[in-house]
């Protein structure tokens, strides 16, 4: 007698039930003997294939004066930064103070000098001169005369710093060792480090100017701004 249609029917669909049982029984055990978090780093694992690394580098230090690198312990560091442009003000910083800025409320149109004491690294003071209107050549001849012996003066130029620089300005200024100041223009930018009493180390830039007015600049015709920065050795104790 042969098997009818029926049983095998069965037969197939007992085994069908079976079959899943099983994997419903091995699919709960492995779920229990591995953990979720092996679980969810394998996951992660799957869908990292493929994505670089990002590298995150850390924020570089920042150094005094905004310099890129740091200065030696025994020296001061120190930035001589001219106007650019109408609304760029001047800025002399030394020893990461801002002696004079905008942000100081110690900047303006002319020239504009702070006078440092050398063996303190100490402001003995600072001040701006018009060198467009009025007569100030006279005020700023006598406050560069009257800085001490062993002292700074940093000079930077905004806007014009020539156009009423008179003779004996120019004199006293050259006296401190410019070599740039009878070539002034209008509107010329300008940054000068002196030294009253002693002599600068060899090898530090003192002065820098800038005659361009290029209509096709990005200040229209303003001279951009100039900069001389560095580190300066301070007085032997």
């Amino acid at each position: 007698m042969g098997s009818s249609p029926g049983f095998f029917g069965a037969f197939k669909a007992g085994l069908l039930v079976f079959a899943s049982l099983c994997a419903w029984y091995g699919g709960y055990l492995l779920a229990e003997l591995i953990p979720d978090t092996s679980l969810s780093s394998a996951v992660y694992n799957i869908r990292s294939i493929g994505k670089k690394p990002v590298l995150k580098a850390p924020a570089p230090k920042r150094q005094k004066c905004d310099h890129w690198t740091a200065c030696p312990p025994d020296t001061y560091a120190y930035r001589l930064l001219s106007g650019g442009g109408r609304n760029n003000f001047a800025k002399v910083c030394f020893e990461d103070e801002l002696l004079i800025g905008q942000k100081t409320g110690g900047a303006s149109r002319g020239i504009n000098i702070a006078i440092v004491n050398y063996v303190t690294g100490k402001v003995i003071a600072t001040q701006c001169f018009d060198m467009y209107e009025g007569d100030n050549s006279g005020p700023m001849t006598r406050f560069i005369q009257s800085a001490p012996p062993k002292s700074l003066l940093l000079m930077v130029t905004h806007d014009d710093g020539s156009t009423r620089l008179t003779e004996d300005a120019k004199k006293a200024i050259e006296a401190l060792g410019s070599k740039e100041i009878r070539n002034m223009r209008f509107r010329s930018s300008w940054v000068f480090l002196a030294a009253k009493g002693f002599e600068l180390p060899a090898g530090i830039q003192r002065e820098k100017i800038n005659h361009s007015n290029d209509k096709k600049n990005r200040y229209s015709g303003w001279p951009a701004e100039i900069q001389i920065e560095g580190c300066l050795p301070r007085e032997p104790s």
